[in-house]
């Protein structure tokens, strides 16, 4: 409580706000003002609930932009025309990308978050195999974003229409990809989708926005786009479905590859 030089010396030094004395208050990394060790699990909750909520973000924003940079580079390389225009791009970055985002950004703390061994402090924040999920989630909304224009424009040979369903389908890929950034450390099938509403309402309202820019007269003029029948919904729900399934799969064989690491290492 008012060992200076040991307080110094910690990791996390902490001194007492009410009976510490000046000396290792001006030490400590921190002061508990209520002289309550309790206080230090709160404010431990808190943090973990943060660092996990900015990861979140991080791997949401991170994976979609980069399925649209590899889309666009995917159709440069083999020669198709672009699949996405734009204005398309913007809106997408600043609609269908950003609500979900921030909704992330007030997920509630994990259930066994402090159950947790704690970080290491010299991790970065794309430690933890997050890069890796971030590039693997960025390259499958690539490539069915890419299949999803090369089946319209072969069925039906209008770039228009071709762009419109691309254009979709990563936007509803990126709305079902928000699901798997609520959680690190559980299955889908394992989150609670009612612990946060503002997801929910997200994923809606930024659905409902992007059927506006497919169906409304005067933004199919703003946005390059044009009205979608039965079968280009039928393309553009089993692309972006099979989006997700390709991340389970992921998930699966990186906890596989974890867990048999971890047995080698015993």
């Amino acid at each position: 409580v008012n060992d200076a030089p040991a307080v110094r010396e910690a990791d996390i030094g902490v001194a007492m706000g009410l009976s510490g004395t000046d000396v290792t208050r001006e030490a400590a990394a921190m002061v508990l003002a209520d002289d309550n060790y309790a206080t230090i699990v709160a404010a431990v909750e808190e943090g973990r609930a943060i660092y996990d909520n900015i990861r979140k973000f991080i791997r949401y924003l991170l994976g979609c932009n980069t399925g649209e940079v590899l889309t666009m580079l995917i159709a440069v390389i083999i020669g198709l025309p672009l699949p996405l225009v734009p204005i398309q791009i913007l809106w997408m970055n600043l609609v269908t990308d950003g609500l979900p985002a921030i909704a992330l950004g007030v997920d509630p703390l994990d259930p066994k978050a402090m159950t947790r061994k704690p970080r290491d402090p010299r991790e970065n924040i794309f430690g933890e195999g997050l890069g890796l999920k971030i590039a693997s989630q960025g390259i499958i909304i690539g490539i069915c974003t890419i299949l999803s224009f090369i089946i319209s424009l072969a069925l039906h040979g209008d770039i228009k229409r071709a762009r419109t369903v691309a254009f979709t389908c990563v936007v509803m890929a990126q709305l079902i990809y928000v699901f798997h950034c609520r959680s690190e450390y559980q299955k889908l099938s394992e989150i609670d989708l009612r612990s946060n509403p503002y997801v929910i309402g997200a994923v809606i309202i930024s659905g409902a926005m992007q059927l506006m820019a497919v169906y409304l007269p005067a933004a199919q003029g703003i946005f390059r786009t044009t009205t979608l029948d039965g079968f280009d919904w039928i393309v553009i729900f089993l692309l972006s479905g099979w989006s997700s399934i390709f991340t389970v799969i992921a998930q699966k064989i990186r906890r596989l590859i974890l867990r048999r690491t971890s047995i080698i290492r015993v």
